[in-house]
C-alpha cells in the first residue's frame, strides 16, 4: 500500500518533467485535498498508508495538473481577500493581483463603507469582487452582472456560501444593459488580453480559462470602451469607477475614462508596481 511521502513523490516528479511550477507544493496540495489534510499534516503524516481508491484518486488530479489543469480548477476553490470562493471552468481564477482594484476602490471610499451605498460589479465571474466589497461595506447592497450563465451560477452559489446573498443580487447580461441605477461604485475586471498576446499565455490560462474572460480581441480595450460608453446611465453622482486593467493598459484606460468626462483618474499600481486599477468618477 502506499503512502502519503511516495504518493507525494510520484506526483512531484510527473509535474516537474510537465513543467509545472512549484510543483512540490502543488502535489502536496492535491494529496492533501483526496485526504481531507492541511498541507502541514501530509508532510508530517508522510508514512502513513493510503488506500487505494484514494491512491488512484490523487494519481488522476495528479495527471490533470501534469496537462496544465490550474489548482484552483483541480481543488475547485481559491482563496480571495481572506475569503473562499469555489471555481470552475466556467470561471476566471481569482488571482492576487485583482486585490489591488478591491483596495484602491475601498481607500476612495474611506468612512462612507458604513453608507447604504450600492455596488455595481460586471463581469463578476466568481463574484470575488463583489463579495470581497460587500464584506468591507457592510451596509452595501450591490449588483453583479455576468454574460455567461454557468459563471452567474457560480457566483450565486459563492454569495450564498459567504452569507451575501441577502445583499447580492447576481444576474445574465451585457455589461450595463438593462439594469437600473444609480450605482455609488461600479468596479470591473473585464477581459482585456490583446488577442496578439493570447498564444503566449500558460497553458493553465490559454487552455482552460474560458476564452470570453480573457480577451475582447483586437488590442484588448474593446470592453472598456463599451463600459465607459454606458457607464454614465447607470451611474450615481460622483460614482467611483474603477477597472483592473493589464499590463501596459492603464494609461490607455485613463484616457478613456477622461474623454468620457470620468476624471481626475488615478492608477494605483500592484506588487510588482505595474499600473493595475484605473479609478474615476462619474459628474457631479
Amino acid at each position: 500500500m502506499p503512502t502519503i511521502k511516495s504518493l507525494v513523490q510520484d506526483a512531484v516528479l510527473r509535474l516537474r518533467l510537465s513543467g509545472v511550477e512549484g510543483p512540490r507544493r502543488d502535489a502536496e496540495l492535491i494529496v492533501g485535498h483526496v485526504l481531507g489534510l492541511e498541507r502541514a499534516s501530509v508532510i508530517a503524516r508522510g508514512d502513513d498508508p493510503v488506500e487505494p481508491a484514494a491512491a488512484a484518486r490523487i494519481e488522476a488530479l495528479a495527471a490533470e495538473r501534469a496537462g496544465r489543469r490550474p489548482m484552483a480548477q483541480i481543488l475547485g476553490r481559491r482563496e480571495f481577500w481572506s475569503l473562499n470562493f469555489k471555481v470552475t471552468e466556467a470561471t476566471l481564477d481569482p488571482r492576487p493581483d485583482t486585490e489591488t482594484l478591491v483596495e484602491a476602490v475601498l481607500a476612495v471610499i474611506g468612512l462612507r463603507r458604513w453608507q447604504a451605498l450600492r455596488i455595481l460589479d460586471l463581469g463578476t465571474g466568481t463574484g470575488c469582487i463583489l463579495a470581497a466589497l460587500l464584506t468591507e461595506c457592510p451596509a452595501a447592497k450591490g449588483v453583479g452582472v455576468d454574460r455567461s450563465a454557468a459563471a452567474a451560477a457560480v457566483a450565486r452559489e459563492n454569495m450564498s456560501a459567504l452569507e451575501l446573498g441577502g445583499r447580492a443580487t447576481i444576474v445574465e447580461g451585457d455589461w450595463c444593459a438593462d439594469l437600473s441605477g444609480p450605482f455609488d461604485v461600479i468596479v470591473s475586471n473585464p477581459p482585456y488580453i490583446p488577442e496578439a498576446d493570447m498564444a503566449r499565455l500558460a497553458p493553465e490560462v490559454r487552455l482552460f480559462e474560458p476564452r470570453a474572460a480573457l480577451t475582447p480581441g483586437g488590442d484588448g480595450l474593446g470592453a472598456y470602451r463599451l463600459i465607459i460608453g454606458q457607464v454614465g446611465a447607470v451611474a450615481a453622482p460622483g460614482a467611483i469607477v474603477g477597472f483592473e486593467v493589464g499590463i501596459g493598459q492603464s494609461e490607455a484606460v485613463a484616457a478613456l475614462m477622461v474623454a468620457a468626462g470620468l476624471g481626475p483618474v488615478t492608477i494605483r499600481p500592484d506588487l510588482a508596481g505595474i499600473g493595475r486599477a484605473v479609478l474615476g468618477r462619474a459628474p457631479g
